[in-house]
């Protein structure tokens, strides 16, 4: 099976540019309830994924030495990633998207140039698997 039929396209993922700001990060993580989310550079390319426990780190850490709204104006590409979120190329096997998204809620899917393309989410493999699952149980 060809990982193109669990593609979520470019178009309809919500990221973030890594040059947006800590204060944009947040917004959009809690207003979609994310706990992480791809970054994608202004050049279209995969540039990582940011967890909130990457935020809830470079908070922590900051406002040691600044004040709340300097730290919410801080760059994700000033934040680390703790997690590497591993992207696969669209032409991967099945196999191989299967060991990566075991780790994580979603894999981006890149192209031969590095851009990204969208993502797989984890719930989606889940539920095709169940449904194949069910359907081969109501034959028996």
């Amino acid at each position: 099976m060809n990982i193109a039929f669990f593609l979520l396209p470019k178009d309809e993922v919500k990221y973030l540019d890594p040059e947006s700001t800590v204060r944009q990060a947040l917004e959009k993580m809690k207003h979609h309830r994310f706990t992480s989310v791809p970054l994608v550079d202004d050049k279209g390319k995969y540039a990582g994924t940011l967890t909130e426990g990457d935020v809830l780190w470079a908070l922590e850490k900051n406002l040691e030495h600044a004040d709340y709204d300097h730290v919410l104006q801080t760059r994700l590409t000033d934040i680390k990633q703790r997690v590497r979120y591993k992207p696969v190329s669209i032409t991967a096997q099945m196999e191989e998207m299967i060991e990566v998204i075991t780790d994580q809620n979603f894999v981006p899917v890149i192209d031969d140039g590095k851009h990204f393309i969208g993502i797989i989410r984890r719930r989606d493999i889940i539920d095709y698997f169940a449904k194949k699952v069910e359907r081969e149980n109501v034959q028996y």
